[in-house]
């Protein structure tokens, strides 16, 4: 699985760091720090923390869809 913020729609609201802390972290009040490549162990706290962003800043690209064509399969979810 990897995910992308769109750190110019993040707003700092920190759902994210709340509900998968072992991917998103803040550093300070408003900087978001988090892992592109988030471990499958993770993937229902990511898919969680995505849809609780208030401003829908978390694509999710879950690369092991699809897998057997070829294809990735992309959402953005939060």
């Amino acid at each position: 699985m990897r995910l992308v913020v769109d750190l110019n729609r993040c707003q700092g609201y920190a759902q994210c760091a709340f509900l998968a802390p072992d991917v998103f972290t803040m550093h300070g009040d408003e900087a978001l720090m988090y892992d592109p490549l988030a471990d499958d162990a993770q993937r229902e706290n990511v898919r969680k923390a995505a849809d609780a962003c208030p401003v829908k800043a978390i694509t999710l690209d879950y690369e092991d869809l699809g897998a057997a064509d070829g294809k990735a399969g992309a959402s953005r979810v939060g």
